[in-house]
């Protein structure tokens, strides 16, 4: 909330893309679609369902496949070592190992659950989880198609700032 009240304050709506603007009606709102029957609505939701666990299934069996990876094969100090609370840079270094990285909130549960059980610092995997989420290349790629760069380079550095302090908050108080 933070984050968006943030970049509110900047005024930097002028740095969407026209396009969007256009897609609104002339009063400014979204325009309304037309009513639709219940049957509709139940029809129009099991296919909202189907698409979405068709474009997520992948990610999630993949996520699963990355945390049994790192909790069978990586040995728990080489991951306590660098993703310890104690040391400053276990955040940053989390954040910026999360954002070449692509994964979705389901996806990326398993890898959180392996990295906890190796010995990882909890807000040290929280930063990680939101840098892979938020911050990852791929999801810059998409805003990028709605915002301008200025607007996107804002967004991930307030985003950023805002992962960091809550990873290492996480890491001072837990």
């Amino acid at each position: 909330m933070i984050a968006g009240w943030t970049i509110g304050r900047l005024g930097m709506e002028k740095h969407v893309e026209s396009w969007v603007y256009q897609a609104v009606g002339s009063g400014g709102e979204a325009v309304e679609e037309e009513s639709m029957s219940i049957a509709d609505r139940v029809r129009y939701g099991c296919d909202a369902v189907r698409d979405i666990v068709g474009k997520v299934w992948m990610y999630v069996v993949l996520g699963i496949a990355v945390g049994a990876g790192i909790h069978g094969y990586v040995p728990e100090n080489f991951l306590a070592s660098f993703m310890g609370g104690g040391a400053w840079w276990s955040v940053p270094l989390a954040v910026l190992l999360g954002i070449p990285m692509y994964s979705n909130a389901a996806g990326i549960i398993p890898v959180v659950q392996a990295l906890l059980a190796k010995g990882a610092a909890l807000g040290t995997v929280l930063a990680f989880m939101m840098a892979v989420i938020g911050l990852s290349l791929p999801e810059m790629i998409i805003l990028r198609k709605v915002l301008k760069v200025r607007l996107v380079a804002t967004f991930a550095g307030v985003v950023g700032v805002g992962i960091l302090i809550v990873g290492t908050l996480f890491n001072r108080v837990l």
